[in-house]
């Protein structure tokens, strides 16, 4: 298979200094999904975990900075830090360190602010920005670092921006053409209609709400924390033989929170918000979804406030949206159970075409991000 590691490749890369990077085990790891997961919910801003070994008398990086705060957690061995102050503070995604190499080297020549040694068992936190490089000393070192990809005032500028753009393309006057003739590489020639459309976006941008805002920042936000993976075949044949003993419980790491929907034809409606999508419900289900929301898992003849039927008809819909989950569910085949245990990693595409780690998926946002190294 065209992607797999070569040993031996590692081997002679890892003898001559290189430093071996296993990226994104906050994604194929039991342990370490938990522990970010567990991590990202109390702080409310995206994780991640890498792994550096580095072997000894060898440096990792040169100096540079990341985009994101960081953690770091030696796991063993000794590495001698040195850090410096930022040249830009608060760098954005799209801020990387290379955009300013030259500068970086030169701040790296100063003093360093932090000029330490971390053994197995110390920890180092770097806020975003700050200059670091580290090189192992008289044996192999191996350290974690976790990213904290923090949700910044940018970003909400960001999803204001997006709003804008949807709401002014139903203003017929920025839809119309610029005039024939125009010659776009003379300023002069569109400046007054720059001017109409800086003004009108201006206005529009003042009729922003913000807790429409705020709900897209939570979307883009949430997109970014894969819920652990579903078994398609077995689910659906869960789903399809319910009964009221059925163990509903919801589907870790998605994060989910019930809000209040417009009412419809049909009478008042809930909403539920799970990761980037949004599920609307009858609102006699709102004491049923608030309970499982609550406990994480219910009996079907548990979901508080329906009927039997209306018990079966939530459950089957919330497992076939892959909200909640049937405990155990498996289909049986020749070879055995044909099923994706609890703790798997998710599933991705192989061959040289493949995307980079953490590139894409069903996270929305710009997901290399979450795979930079320290």
């Amino acid at each position: 298979m065209a992607d797999q590691v070569s040993s031996d490749a590692v081997l002679r890369l890892f003898a001559d200094g290189s430093t071996v990077v296993l990226q994104g085990l906050h994604r194929l790891w039991p342990p370490l999904i938990e522990f970010a997961d567990s991590l990202a919910a109390d702080l409310g801003h995206p994780t991640q975990v890498n792994a550096y070994i580095t072997p000894p008398s060898s440096r990792g990086f040169s100096p540079h900075y990341d985009v994101h705060d960081v953690f770091v957690l030696q796991v063993a061995g000794e590495k001698h830090w040195t850090i410096h102050a930022p040249v830009l503070d608060d760098p954005l995604r799209t801020q990387p360190w290379t955009d300013r190499a030259a500068a970086v080297a030169a701040a790296a020549e100063r003093e360093p602010v932090i000029d330490a040694v971390l053994r197995a068992g110390d920890a180092l936190y770097l806020p975003r920005g700050y200059l670091h490089s580290a090189v192992a000393l008289g044996q192999t070192s191996a350290h974690l670092t976790i990213g904290v990809h923090s949700v910044t005032r940018w970003a909400a500028a960001e999803s204001a921006l997006d709003l804008v753009r949807v709401l002014a393309a139903e203003d017929r006057e920025l839809r119309r053409s610029l005039p024939l003739g125009l010659d776009l590489a003379d300023p002069a020639s569109v400046r007054d209609d720059v001017a109409t459309v800086v003004a009108a976006l201006q206005e529009w941008l003042g009729r922003v709400d913000p807790d429409e805002v705020a709900d897209r920042l939570r979307s883009r936000t949430w997109s970014q924390v894969r819920p652990e993976p579903v078994a398609p075949l077995a689910q659906a044949t869960a789903a399809a033989a319910l009964s009221p003993d059925t163990v509903l419980r919801l589907r870790r790491r998605l994060r989910c929170a019930l809000r209040d929907a417009p009412a419809t034809a049909d009478g008042e409606r809930v909403a539920l918000l799970a990761g980037r999508r949004r599920l609307e419900f009858p609102a006699s289900t709102r004491a049923a979804l608030t309970g499982l929301l609550a406990t994480g898992e219910a009996k079907v003849a548990d979901l508080a406030g329906l009927d039997a039927a209306d018990q079966l008809t939530l459950a089957r819909r919330l497992v076939t949206e892959s909200v909640a989950l049937v405990a155990d569910a498996a289909v049986q085949g020749a070879d055995g159970y044909d099923g994706v245990p609890s703790t798997a990693p998710e599933p991705g595409p192989t061959g040289p075409d493949a995307p980079a780690p953490d590139a894409g998926g069903d996270d929305g946002e710009r997901a290399d991000a979450l795979g930079t190294g320290s």
